[in-house]
């Protein structure tokens, strides 16, 4: 499987931005799907995941409420819309694909995306 992850860019805050992840291969419903995002200086941060099927989600509480993750698995690509961004919402954001089940997203990440910037200005 090999991810691309497109949409960053620039936006003030307060501004929506949408990522997406378009995933090659025909085995993206076997993985639960997730975006970590890393600030400069900082260690990689969990964001959001969803279940195979994408009836189930999991959010950072810093994001909780703001950020909606999604997956369509006819077109193999996982999305993260963003609202209300804030400053601290600057990073490279990162797609991932984990054999696990949502619960323990994380702890088998096979693939990774190349990372997009998004960058939120005051």
């Amino acid at each position: 499987v090999q991810l691309q992850a497109s949409g960053g860019g620039l936006v003030q805050a307060g501004g929506s931005l949408r990522l997406s992840c378009a995933a090659s291969g025909r085995t993206f419903r076997s993985y639960t799907m997730g975006w970590i995002r890393q600030a400069p200086g900082k260690e990689r941060e969990f964001v959001a995941a969803i279940s195979f099927s994408g009836g189930s989600s999991y959010y950072a509480d810093s994001v909780k409420g703001r950020f909606t993750i999604s997956r369509d698995n006819a077109k193999n690509t996982v999305y993260l819309q963003m609202n209300s961004l804030k400053p601290e919402d600057t990073a490279v954001y990162y797609c991932a694909a984990d054999r696990s089940y949502l619960g323990d997203f994380g702890s088998r990440i096979d693939y990774w995306g190349q990372g997009t910037q998004v960058t939120v200005s005051s």
